[in-house]
């Protein structure tokens, strides 16, 4: 019997969710939750298998919750339900931990297949939010094919904060060649200064900063 917890803040949803779970056989809700700061106030928070979480929630985030649980209940897999389909609420809710990332306009079917696939060890994830994962990783494989080494080489240069003449110097090149290699860089990343290259770099894990 897989034991299931409910931390969303709209009642019908919670009550809704809770009915189709419960009459499944393998399933069973043993406590739902307005926020956050209730379920893990409750006592029923320590005996579930896995957790459905919101993300917009009032008080603390499904974000931070998800973390929260890593920390005190690392065996919960926790799924996020949720509106949010942007790549920030994507990226930050997976790297908290969460194993799975539906919409909240799931149907009961799949939502029930989740459950059962994120506790075999499955991460479920509604197919236009996994497109956006793909997505993401293959814009950062085509920018390190983009990128040359010494481009590459010169943006690591760029986030040690070395002016251009410092870093001509470091790599042998001449300050115009830095410039070139520089517009090079800023085009092909589709950034117009230093920090958004330097963040974009670390962002796509091109550069590691700290390292030279």
């Amino acid at each position: 019997m897989i034991k299931v917890g409910i931390i969303e803040d709209n009642e019908y949803m919670r009550e809704g969710w809770e009915t189709f779970i419960d009459h499944e056989k393998d399933l069973t809700v043993i406590g739902t939750f307005g926020s956050c700061e209730e379920a893990f106030e409750s006592e029923q928070i320590n005996k579930i298998d896995l957790a459905i979480m919101d993300i917009g929630l009032p008080g603390m985030s499904g974000i931070e919750g998800v973390k929260y649980m890593r920390e005190h209940h690392p065996d919960v897999n926790i799924i996020m339900a949720t509106v949010h389909d942007d790549d920030d609420h994507i990226f930050d809710a997976l790297k908290a931990g969460a194993v799975g990332y539906l919409m909240k306009k799931v149907t009961p079917d799949e939502l029930v297949h989740a459950i059962r696939d994120a506790q075999n060890g499955g991460s479920p994830i509604t197919p236009n939010i996994a497109r956006k994962v793909i997505a993401t990783f293959q814009r950062a494989a085509d920018l390190e094919e983009e990128l040359s080494e010494r481009e590459l080489q010169i943006l690591d240069q760029l986030a040690t904060g070395r002016s251009y003449a410092a870093i001509g110097k470091k790599i042998f090149l001449s300050v115009d060649g830095v410039r070139h290699h520089i517009r090079n860089i800023y085009q092909k990343l589709e950034v117009h200064s230093r920090s958004e290259a330097i963040a974009k770099g670390i962002s796509k894990k091109l550069i590691n900063p700290g390292t030279d």
